[in-house]
């Protein structure tokens, strides 16, 4: 079952290739972009705008309750992924940095920071036998961390101009949920869901991502015991009713929408250049090599703690791994790149070569690393007898 999101997502992704490249991309741009279903939104837009602010809704209450009750409610078992999320965004911010600071692309400064949690637990589940399970938790709360500072920084760079109407509308409808929660309505899913509706429209209308409306639901849910045998736990409920729905249909949905992409390319090369090796070498080498900097001075100045049961080594393949981006690179790329086509297409083409690099390496170093870590404590134990 931990597979099929994973599945759906590549079968999406490869039909939406095949028909961006063959004479049915004209229905395809129409189902997406042509038709209209109310005012000025479009199929596209609600898929990227309000599906998947559901989709935040569920990654917010995968953080909140890995705060309150796992991974992240130890301090220093927490800083571990925490850091390592700091380090994967940091990193390959600055190799795009570097690429694109003065180009027309320098926005898409956010695209290499994400990694895919679906794809990234899809294929950590197929070596699941050769890699501890202790590293599942670690990749999982890293990508939660990692989608949450993805979130926060669409918050900050791609909000349009602020409407500070229906800003202060938002705020007062944040405050009716904290009302909720001080009324006692605790165990009551749908209250919730309509203030998050209301929330969702008065951040669209102010120039906010309207996605965070999401998050800041999923924080605002309330999570306290009845009594010692029962927890009321609205996270837990959304839980249940939407992750099938966010892993089974709007994800393939998000991916089949966002991938029909035309191999058909025509570009400046100059600055392509910088945006294609922005994009992967962010992903591909940014990733693991702040993941493995970050994770490892943290460990040596105490301020964290590894895992017991992992060594450096796989620590090092789960940030491989990490160079998965796809779903939240490509959706901060319609984002950033909002009505240029040609640059959507080429940052998309690259995150897909960035993935497919990511997958590799992952799948090499998962088959050789093993087998080199055990030379290497031979040697090391033949050093020892010879002293």
């Amino acid at each position: 079952m931990r597979l099929l999101p994973g599945v759906l997502l590549f079968i999406a992704t490869v039909a939406a290739l095949i028909i961006a490249n063959s004479p049915l991309v004209s229905f395809y741009n129409y189902l997406f972009e042509g038709i209209i279903i109310f005012n000025h939104f479009n199929l596209h837009m609600i898929v990227n705008d309000f599906f998947m602010a559901i989709f935040f809704l569920v990654v917010g209450c995968e953080i909140k309750k890995e705060i309150l009750y796992g991974n992240l409610s130890n301090i220093k078992k927490a800083a571990f992924p925490i850091i390592a999320a700091c380090g994967g965004v940091i990193f390959p911010a600055i190799i795009f940095f570097l690429f694109n600071s003065k180009t027309p692309y320098s926005l898409g400064i956010g695209i290499p920071i994400s990694t895919d949690i679906a794809f990234a637990i899809g294929v950590f589940m197929i070596f699941k036998n050769k890699l501890s399970s202790s590293l599942k938790i670690f990749l999982l709360s890293l990508a939660v961390v990692d989608d949450l500072l993805s979130i926060l920084m669409i918050a900050l760079l791609y909000s349009s101009d602020f409407n500070y109407y229906a800003l202060g509308f938002a705020l007062i409808i944040v405050g009716f949920i904290v009302l909720l929660n001080k009324l006692g309505k605790k165990d009551f899913l749908t209250p919730y869901l309509i203030l998050g509706l209301i929330l969702w429209v008065s951040l669209y209308i102010s120039g906010i991502h309207a996605t965070i409306a999401g998050v800041i639901l999923a924080m605002m849910f309330p999570t306290k015991r009845k009594n010692k045998n029962s927890k009321v736990d609205v996270t837990k409920k959304v839980e249940r009713f939407f992750t099938p729905l966010c892993n089974l249909i709007i994800l393939p949905i998000f991916a089949f929408s966002n991938t029909g992409i035309s191999l058909d390319i025509s570009f400046n090369m100059a600055s392509a250049e910088n945006l294609m090796s922005g994009v992967i070498l962010g992903l591909v080498i940014g990733k693991p090599l702040g993941i493995m900097l970050f994770t490892y001075l943290s460990t040596k100045f105490h301020i964290a703690e590894k895992p017991k049961d992992a060594r450096w080594s796989s620590i090092f393949l789960v940030s491989l791994i990490a160079g998965i981006g796809f779903t939240m690179s490509i959706f901060v790329t319609e984002i950033a790149f909002e009505g240029n086509l040609q640059a959507i297409n080429l940052a998309k083409f690259s995150i897909l070569i960035a993935s497919l690099l990511s997958c590799t390496l992952a799948y090499i170093g998962i088959e050789t690393m093993p087998k080199i870590v055990k030379i290497y404590c031979k040697k090391s134990k033949k050093l020892a007898l010879n002293k």
